[in-house]
């Protein structure tokens, strides 16, 4: 049931779309990929530089707290599970956005087996690894280091 509620907002969204005229379409594609570009560039200059090559505090302190620890860890898979898609979409031809840094920071925040090796594979592409750094340079912030043997 949940389901079937999510893909009727999908399909009512769709249909407004499709109603917009010519020049409201090319508004929306222009703000949701300003909006998303904004928000990838914030991600890529908020990560620590190591965040990439070390593997994740155990000790840090919203860790010991049971409620704050699934508090974070749900959040944080959410946006997660939001970036995910949204980069997907942009990796489509012609859909404006960087798709391949979208889905490299909502893979990076998910959690499931296999997560390291896909992120480095994700890095390995030269082109997304020169982005980032691009961005974290205009920002004053030091490269991403990439332990690619590790995880």
């Amino acid at each position: 049931m949940q389901y079937r509620a999510v893909v009727d907002v999908y399909r009512r969204l769709a249909e407004l779309y499709l109603s917009l005229g010519l020049i409201a379409k090319v508004l929306v594609v222009l703000v949701f990929a300003l909006i998303t570009t904004a928000f990838g560039i914030a991600l890529v200059v908020w990560l620590p530089a190591d965040h990439f090559s070390r593997l994740p505090a155990g000790d840090a302190g919203w860790r010991k707290d049971p409620v704050l620890r699934w508090s974070v860890l749900i959040l944080k898979n959410a946006l997660g599970v939001v970036l995910l898609p949204v980069g997907v979409v942009m990796v489509i031809p012609g859909v404006p956005g960087p798709g391949l840094v979208f889905i490299l920071l909502g893979v990076s925040l998910l959690d499931f087996p296999g997560k390291r090796r896909l992120e480095r594979r994700l890095l390995a592409v030269p082109s997304v690894l020169r982005f980032l750094n691009s961005v974290r340079k205009r920002f004053n912030r030091p490269p991403l280091l990439i332990d690619r043997e590790a995880g």
